[in-house]
């Protein structure tokens, strides 16, 4: 599945997500955001992206400094989720082939 990016300014995301273009700049500033490259003032990020930062702020209520742990313990339970699928591949290629039912494949699922 590939990941789907805009390219937005600093007020559109302001003004889009119900934010101060402060906040939106201290995101960047925190590296919760991150400036599009070659074009000053803007971003280029993941829609949900944006979109999950805002509710984590002000519906949970969540400090800037408490989003930045938050994202990083997504980020690594998603690369936990995709070493889990990578090793059940594997798990599946060594069943298949102690039941001697096919031949194995070099699965790299990164």
């Amino acid at each position: 599945m590939e990941t789907q990016f805009i390219i937005l300014t600093i007020r559109e995301c302001a003004t889009q997500y119900g934010l101060s273009e402060a906040d939106v700049r201290e995101f960047v500033d925190l590296g919760l955001l991150h400036p599009a490259p070659g074009t000053p003032d803007s971003l280029q990020e993941e829609p949900d992206h944006i979109a999950r930062l805002v509710r984590l702020h002000h519906e949970l209520g969540l400090s800037k400094d408490s989003l930045e742990v938050v994202m990083a313990m997504r980020r690594r339970l998603e690369q936990l989720q995709q070493e889990l699928t990578r090793q059940r591949a594997r798990v599946r290629q060594l069943e298949v082939f102690l039941h001697g039912s096919g031949p194995t494949f070099d699965l790299d699922l990164r």
